[in-house]
């Protein structure tokens, strides 16, 4: 069914006016819930970011530690081979267990400390 003729049709003032303020606020609402969200974005990036560096910070000092260890354990090893009789062996083995119990107290203290420092600093962002 065709229409014949024009007809005009007029918003009233108030009506426009009522539409034009609830687009506004609408926009406005748009407008900080993406601020809100791109904030949200970047502070995540940060703490991952954050996260990232001390996870490779603890595993470079892990790394450092376990080439101390193993080169420690291969020192030992060289001087067995040159022990002259079983109570060397036995005092060799006694430093050697002595030594490495307090490089592993001291390790495990520094690796506590520095995962302690990471995690406050993944926190802060």
């Amino acid at each position: 069914m065709a229409m014949s003729g024009s007809t005009n049709f007029e918003i009233p003032s108030e009506m426009r006016a009522l539409a034009e303020k609830s687009v506004a606020q609408a926009k406005q609402a748009f407008d900080g819930f993406a601020s809100a969200a791109q904030q949200a974005v970047s502070a995540a990036e940060n703490q991952a970011a954050a996260a990232r560096s001390g996870a490779k910070e603890i595993g470079e000092l892990a790394m450092r530690f376990t080439g101390r260890n193993i080169a420690s354990s291969f020192d030992f090893a060289q001087k067995l081979l040159h022990a002259k009789g079983s109570d060397e062996v036995l005092s060799l083995h006694s430093e050697y267990v002595k030594e490495q119990m307090a490089a592993l107290s001291e390790q495990a203290n520094e690796l506590s400390q520095r995962s302690v420092k990471v995690a406050g600093k993944t926190a802060q962002n």
